[in-house]
């Protein structure tokens, strides 16, 4: 399998994509922001099975060329996709009254907009049968519980929800699968510093495995669906 995952320098990105590496049949490329962290990715890939089957890349999504830069990087190491998991995003808390246009901008921008730049410059790549897997929020999903503060970044997690089901219907003819899994909390670095002393039930391993399971095979089951995974009820 060739598989693209994004936001893979910590948390959840990073723990799917080690994941994903443990099969040598697999070719992983891993996006991120920080090389630091992605640097960390592939030393313990390698530690943890020997193998050679990741291929890292800084780059922001947010302002990075797709075009003429990291699409070119793509294709050296793989000739398609059969997997894309978009879990880039950003996450800012704030009540609503102190919210400005700029957040609203960096909130859709990095949570939806990454995805759809993505997607896009991938589509002509995309292997028969392709999977790809948005990272959503329980906070996008409709009628979950709702928390303060989180108003702009669960409007742009659900406008990736819906973004997933349109996609599923226009891909069709393509035989690409695209799904949607709303999470709910993990103790990831995001989640610490949105929330000082909460500690969440699921650790950012436990999470990304049924990520990286459900990205290898869920598309069998499932297409065009938003799935919540979270221990709570809405």
């Amino acid at each position: 399998m060739n598989i693209i995952i994004t936001g893979a320098s910590r948390g959840i990105g990073f723990e799917a994509a080690r994941i994903f590496a443990k099969y040598p049949q697999h070719n992983v490329f891993a996006l991120a922001r920080s090389k630091a962290g992605l640097e960390k990715l592939l030393q313990e890939c390698k530690s943890d099975n020997g193998t050679d089957n990741v291929r890292i890349f800084p780059f922001d999504l947010l302002q990075g060329d797709l075009k003429t830069v990291l699409i070119p990087q793509i294709l050296q190491k793989m000739n398609n996709v059969d997997i894309l998991v978009n879990n880039a995003g950003m996450l800012i808390t704030k009540p609503f009254e102190l919210m400005e246009g700029s957040d609203f901008d960096m909130m859709f921008q990095a949570n939806v907009k990454t995805a759809f730049n993505l997607i896009i410059h991938l589509l002509p790549y995309f292997s028969k049968k392709a999977h790809i897997v948005n990272i959503g929020s329980m906070g996008g999903f409709q009628g979950s519980s709702k928390f303060p503060g989180l108003s702009l970044y669960s409007a742009s997690k659900g406008a990736l929800a819906i973004l997933t089901e349109c996609l599923a219907e226009e891909f069709k003819t393509r035989e690409i699968k695209v799904n949607c899994l709303a999470l709910g909390s993990a103790q990831t670095e995001m989640l610490e510093q949105a929330y000082p002393g909460y500690r969440s039930p699921l650790t950012a391993g436990e999470m990304a495995e049924f990520i990286a399971e459900f990205a290898l095979h869920g598309h069998q089951w499932f297409n065009g669906k938003i799935l919540p995974v979270a221990i709570t009820t809405p």
